[in-house]
């Protein structure tokens, strides 16, 4: 039986070079629109984003006074369940709730 190779990409020298770098993050945003309650609004925050009471109350004032919120940050896999989720929610709920993600 022979050795297994063990080459440069093997070693721990060869992993020393590659640079770690965060992954891109991605605001998630909530658009106001004239349909959806702001109850909905605060428990979407509350129940996707995990927004304690008061932060949810915060944002949904800021999507209602200013058409747009920021509900966080998120890698780019995680925003876009966030906004699918929201999508869902509001589909099922029968409101137009908008949701988007740009990058930061």
């Amino acid at each position: 039986m022979s050795e297994p190779r063990r080459g440069r990409e093997s070693s721990p020298e060869a992993f020393a070079d590659d640079e770690v770098r965060e992954p891109r993050l991605y605001r998630v945003l909530l658009h106001n629109d004239d349909y959806t309650t702001m109850e909905f609004v605060v428990g979407v925050l509350m129940h996707i984003f995990k927004k304690n009471e008061a932060e949810a109350a915060r944002i949904m004032l800021m999507v209602h006074t200013e058409g747009l919120g920021v509900c966080g940050l998120y890698p780019a896999e995680v925003a876009e369940t966030k906004v699918s989720l929201v999508h869902q929610a509001a589909r099922n709920a029968g409101f137009p709730l908008r949701c988007s993600m740009e990058e930061e």
